[in-house]
């Protein structure tokens, strides 16, 4: 792993430090056991940072456990409690590679997912590399769900560029971070939409975002999120995280912008009402249009749902 024998970073290589942020889920091992699975190139090291956002350290005798099973190195932070901006802010005051990954702790990564990132970051010039996730459905999951691969997701772009990110398949250049002087917002930790702002603060400074196809972790989806329900609340708020970005962009005009995303989700609901015997397209546009009415919902004052 190009360490030495006091658990430094050694001379001549790229350090990639991986944050998982853990709270109260067993899962955490298995995401550790695919992190020692990868295969890495002689000159990638890799060192995994584990932030554990519950109140008391609970999860550091399994996270040191599966971490020694693996042959990892590894920085076991307790950083409570249940704030996920707080424990994302924990795995950045760690980090000292040059590089900075995160996965979810309910998530297992490629044998070859670091290696992609790695590649794709310094082909590309950029100073973040996001990847795919790709869903894994229970067996009791509706058909049209899964025909429609709701739970999967890669990044948007809009005219062109990638404009924010997620902090469940990406890789950072440290120095990014440093230079814009970002950090997660502890006001959104508990709602929601940290990371969309995270990585538009980047973006609006000028950063680039590219994407790595092949750099591949994969997420199971719990049976209580295999719902149009759920879906539509997901959206819902995701469209009032857009809504506060659009307030703090442009604070002047709220009535035209909230116009325009109540007419877009009026198009939304003609086009469920149009498809309502197809169930993967007429959920499409349900969900499509539960993302504008969260925006005229956060344009209008409406408080952000807490989702965490």
């Amino acid at each position: 792993m190009a360490l030495d024998g006091a658990g430094t970073w050694m001379s001549g290589t790229l350090r990639i430090d991986v944050g998982v942020c853990t709270f109260r889920r067993e899962s955490v091992a298995a995401t550790l056991q695919s992190l020692a699975a990868q295969v890495l190139p002689p000159h990638l090291a890799m060192r995994v940072i584990v932030a554990d956002n519950e109140p008391e350290p609970a999860a550091e005798p399994r996270v040191r456990a599966a971490a020694e099973a693996g042959g990892l190195d590894l920085v076991y932070v307790h950083a409570p409690a249940q704030n996920i901006s707080l424990a994302r802010n924990a795995v950045l005051d760690a980090a000292t590679g040059d590089y900075l990954a995160f996965i979810d702790d309910d998530q297992t990564a490629a044998p070859d997912w670091i290696a992609s990132l790695a590649a794709a970051i310094e082909r590309q010039a950029c100073e973040v590399v996001l990847g795919p996730v790709t869903a894994v459905y229970p067996p009791t999951t509706p058909a049209w769900m899964v025909a429609g691969d709701f739970h999967s997701f890669k990044p948007v772009r809009v005219r062109g560029r990638i404009l924010k990110g997620y902090t469940c398949n990406v890789l950072i250049r440290t120095d990014a971070i440093r230079r814009n002087r970002l950090r997660f917002d502890l006001a959104l930790g508990r709602m929601g939409g940290e990371d969309d702002d995270f990585f538009y603060r980047l973006t609006d400074a000028g950063g680039v975002i590219g994407y790595a196809p092949e750099a591949r972790v994969f997420e199971p989806v719990p049976p209580q999120r295999a719902s149009l329900r759920w879906l539509l609340t997901r959206s819902f708020r995701m469209g009032q995280s857009h809504g506060r970005r659009q307030l703090r962009r442009m604070p002047v005009g709220r009535l035209v912008q909230i116009l325009l995303a109540f007419a877009k989700s009026g198009i939304c609901l003609a086009g469920a009402a149009l498809n309502a015997l197809v169930p993967v397209r007429r959920s499409r546009w349900l969900v499509r249009g539960a993302l504008h009415a969260g925006a005229v919902a956060r344009l209008l004052g409406v408080k952000e749902l807490q989702l965490y």
